[in-house]
Order: C-alpha cells, then structure tokens, then sequence
C-alpha cells in the first residue's frame, strides 16, 4: 500500500497536496451504443490531481466503488443525462467509500470515512459545500463495507422512498420492482419490518428464492411471463404503494394492480438506463381513475433525517430483521467489468469493487 504524506500549508493560504504513487483512473472512452460494455472505459495510469488544496476542501484515498445503475444515464450525451452528462476522457464518478487524508473543511478530519459522489480514481479532492449529492461522515463504528452497503444512500434511498415519500403504514401492500437490487432489497426488508404485506419483482428463480427464504416476503419472476397476471392473482385488493425502481413495462403492470388512491414512488428506472432513450410514463388516464399519486424523489432532499434512519437501520440488524447482500469483487482493475455485469443480471447484491492502492 502507497504512502500518502501529510499535506503542507502554503503561504498563499493553500495546502499543497502531495502524493508518493500514480493516480489510477477509469474514464469515458466513448459513448454507450445501446447496452454499455467494458470497451465504452479507457485506463489512464496518472490522471493527476490539482496542486492544492483549497478551503473547505477535503483529499480522500478512495477504499471502496459502488457500481450502480445510476452511472448508466451519465454515460449518455448532455441532454439525454439527469444530472450531468461525463465527458469523453473525463474520469467516471459514482458512490464511494473513502478515508480523509487531509482535511481543509471544518466537518471532516483526517482519518473519518465518507461516502461521497467522488470520480473513479485512486485519490480525489472533494468540496463537500459544493457537492449535489452530501458527502457523508460515517458514525464511529461504521466501517465501510457497512458504509457501502447496510448503512449506505441505498438504503437511506429505500427507507426514505417508503417512509417519508411514500408514507407506508402497517397493514399496506407494498409491491417493490427491482426486489433484488440494493435498493429494492432494503426497500423490502423496510416494508415488513414496518408490519406491511411486501412482493417483490425480481428476474430469476435464485434471486426469487432469496426473497422469499432470506427476506421473508412474497416474490414474483418477471422472466416467467404475464407479469401482471401474477400480480394480480398475488393482490386482489389491489397495491396500497409501489416503490419503482425499475419503470417501463414494470410500471404499466404495477399501476394496472393499484388500489385507489394509491401511491408510487419513484426511485429510478432501470429499464430506461441501458437503451440510450428517455424512460416513458405510463398511461395517464389510468393515474386519473385511479386517483394515484405519482412522486418521484432525490435522497439528498432528506440528509437532515439520515442519523434518525440509521438508528432505525441499526436497530433492525442488530435484531437480524435487516441484511444487506454484497457482491465483493477485488481490484481498480475489475471496475468496469463489474459495472456491466449489473446490467446482465451478473452480481448478487450491492456490487463493491474494492481498491488495494
């Protein structure tokens, strides 16, 4: 492991940031044409990094990358990107877990762990003041696998998504897409911990299976047919709330089983990431009739409850009602492939790649 040596004040007021060992990084090669595959990513041995670090800035040892869906729709070109398209040769950025090596930020101290938006690189500067999605101090006792997995946006995401979104309540059918996912997974677990009647939508007999066996809920295998079919006989009361991760076909079926005044909350739609088009809606007279009420949301919109929600989190798995699957793969090298094995339903569970710099 390289050594990384305390950064020096400058007189202009700056730090300099000095590091003994390359800066690795993974970058847009080119653009995606339709599915995304590993010759879309370029290797560069040393991006660099800039020669100081400013105020209210923070230099991180990036320890572990989330491969996410999300990254997907940042491949596309500006205008067909939600938050900002990457650039041909800018390095990619996704969720990490990372030490604080120096801080010029009074929240943060060398040595705490965040998880952060940070680009997929050995070393990065982050501006946390600056940063769309919050850069996340760790509580002591938290590591970072669990930082990453059990304690981390993905499940802030889900129970957000069901408690503060979608209001779910004892007693309500919740149908969850993408069951299998990081999200949809703690989404599940969350809905019958909160005493509500859960299905999960997932793709395949073995992660089906996990569902039902680890979980503790009922599961429907999309890749066996007539989804709707099966939701319908599962719930012939309707669904009091969906949690949507997925979109397309998925939630055409869904509305068709909505309960009145239903609710649907929207987390993401992996089913528009992979294909280079916008994600459609569905048919919205059936929303009139239904009296549904459609909201989609970002997790940053409730950091100020993040502690509130891992004490919940925390309190769950320590009583072994909450378990978060990881798919651990070993080496920067590895990144790329690991992110498209999401889209070939190749992992199981929350996909780290971990970074032996």
């Amino acid at each position: 492991m390289s050594t990384v040596p305390p950064v020096a004040p400058a007189s202009s007021g700056e730090q300099h940031i000095l590091i003994s060992s390359p800066n690795r990084a993974w970058v847009l090669g080119r653009r995606p044409q339709q599915q995304v595959a590993v010759e879309d990513f370029a290797y560069r041995a040393d991006i660099g990094l800039p020669g100081a670090l400013a105020h209210n800035e923070v230099f991180v040892r990036n320890r572990i990358f989330s491969c996410a869906p999300t990254i997907r729709n940042w491949l596309n070109p500006p205008g067909q990107s939600y938050r900002g398209s990457i650039d041909i040769g800018e390095p990619i950025r996704g969720l990490v877990g990372a030490e604080v090596i120096e801080s010029r930020h009074p929240a943060y101290a060398a040595g705490d762990l965040v998880t952060a938006i940070a680009p997929w690189q050995d070393f990065a500067v982050l501006a946390p003041d600056r940063a769309a999605v919050p850069v996340t101090r760790m509580e002591p006792g938290i590591g970072l696998i669990d930082a990453m997995s059990l304690f981390s946006s993905n499940s802030l995401t889900a129970y957000a998504g069901l408690v503060k979104v979608g209001q779910a309540k004892a007693g309500d059918t919740v149908l969850v897409s993408g069951a299998a996912g990081s999200v949809g997974a703690m989404a599940c677990q969350i809905a019958r911990n909160l005493d509500c009647r859960v299905i999960g939508i997932a793709g395949g007999s073995e992660k089906c299976g996990w569902l039902q066996e680890t979980c503790g809920i009922e599961a429907v295998d999309y890749k066996s047919g007539d989804l709707a079919g099966q939701i319908a006989e599962l719930c012939p009361g309707g669904v009091d709330l969906f949690f949507d991760n997925v979109g397309g076909a998925v939630l055409d079926a869904a509305v068709d089983a909505m309960a009145p005044f239903g609710r649907i909350v929207v987390s993401g739609q992996i089913s528009a990431y992979d294909g280079g088009e916008f994600a459609r809606g569905p048919d919205m007279m059936k929303i009139v009739y239904g009296r549904l009420k459609i909201q989609g949301f970002l997790v940053g919109d409730h950091a100020s409850d993040y502690p509130t929600i891992w004490q919940a989190l925390r309190k769950w798995s320590d009583a072994g009602r909450l378990i978060a699957r990881v798919d651990r793969r070993e080496g920067f090298s590895r990144l790329p492939s690991a992110f498209v094995d999401l889209f070939c339903g190749g992992n199981q569970g929350t996909l780290l790649v971990e970074n032996a710099n």
